[in-house]
């Protein structure tokens, strides 16, 4: 419509829009699968406000896509591009055509280590676009683990683990920090809120970007101010050398495809002097290679959580300092919990997941 000017604001998906109408309805626009329509945007007297905006597109078989949107009052002149939106609901046919294809890259189904490493990305996205929504509904907006102590809920011991990661990382308002690998955004929010840093998450996938973007708007807190999120590989991170006063990640580098070779991204983005930490997926030494039970064990671990391999304790811990880390400290959590991590997904003990 004439009385809206469209802009991007960021290289996350968020489109800026100035609206004078009182209500706008069913503006049309043209993506690169097809007429998309809006179903309902409002703007009452030209107030800021801030919605997640629901687009049906009329090509994709009625599918439901999502377009995260904020409207501002400001005057805009620069037209933009619609985001390609992202699809939350597919046909029966397409979601199983996805499963084929993400479990042959896996050795339970034929595949092989090195194919997964050469295609990661693909192998990773394909994993989070079939299981985010199921992360979401069992898990929560925290897609990690925790060291659990006893008389702790699930959830309780989450935000702890959380809030650990701030405090050893000595976080502080106005601090500038980065989330390799923030999922849905659960650790993001309660690190920028516990510590007033401004937190940058960065995800390869998009439509957990998307979820990150829906949740923000929900928590009823200015989370624009101190938090964003940048769609990029940390393998080849879009950010100048020297960017961040801190970094972290959570189960996140276990996708990376060379272990060295993200730690040194890492490294590359991270102040001199400054800190990184984080929770790794790691194999103990009690894991044993030649044994073919052990192997099984592995390569069900490794189709279950989208993982190219999984790396011992000691060649995690030696990739950092090749990196060119100095290690601080490190710890098997697993051998101080009171409850074990694998508790809440135990079928015994599902009555106790809070």
């Amino acid at each position: 419509p004439a009385n809206l000017n469209w802009v991007i604001t960021s290289k996350c998906h968020t489109v800026t829009v100035s609206c004078t109408a009182a209500r706008v309805y069913n503006p049309t626009a043209l993506s690169p699968t097809g007429r998309v329509c809006c179903s309902n945007i409002y703007c009452f007297a030209a107030i800021c406000v801030c919605a997640s905006v629901c687009f049906v597109s009329e090509e994709q078989e009625g599918r439901t896509v999502y377009l995260h949107i904020h409207f501002s009052n400001s005057k805009m002149t620069t037209p933009a591009t619609f985001i390609t939106p992202q699809i939350t609901s597919r046909s029966a046919e397409r979601v199983a055509e996805d499963i084929d294809k993400y479990e042959k890259y896996h050795t339970t189904h034929g595949g092989d280590v090195e194919a997964r490493k050469a295609q990661y990305a693909d192998m990773v996205n394909k994993y989070y676009d079939l299981a985010t929504s199921f992360y979401e509904y069992g898990w929560g907006t925290s897609f990690h683990f925790a060291h659990r102590l006893k008389h702790e809920t699930h959830m309780e011991s989450i935000r702890r683990h959380e809030h650990y990661l701030a405090l050893r990382l000595g976080l502080q308002p106005g601090d500038k920090c980065l989330d390799v690998g923030c999922g849905i955004g659960g650790p993001l929010r309660e690190i920028a809120l516990f510590s007033g840093a401004h937190v940058t998450g960065l995800n390869n996938n998009a439509y957990q970007i998307s979820r990150a973007l829906h949740h923000n708007s929900r928590t009823g807190r200015n989370l624009d101010k101190i938090s964003r999120f940048v769609k990029a590989d940390f393998m080849n991170m879009p950010f100048e050398s020297s960017s961040f006063d801190a970094v972290y990640q959570i189960d996140a580098t276990c996708h990376a495809p060379d272990q060295v070779g993200c730690y040194k991204e890492i490294l590359r983005v991270l102040k001199p002097g400054q800190y990184f930490a984080g929770y790794e997926w790691c194999a103990t030494d009690l894991y044993d290679p030649t044994n073919l039970n052990h192997k099984s064990i592995m390569a069900e671990i490794e189709l279950g959580n989208g993982l190219p391999d999984v790396r011992t304790t000691k060649q995690t811990l030696e990739a950092l300092k090749a990196a060119g880390f100095e290690l601080v400290d490190s710890a098997d959590l697993s051998l101080s919990a009171d409850i074990a991590w694998w508790d809440p997904v135990d079928p015994d003990n599902w009555t106790r997941l809070q």
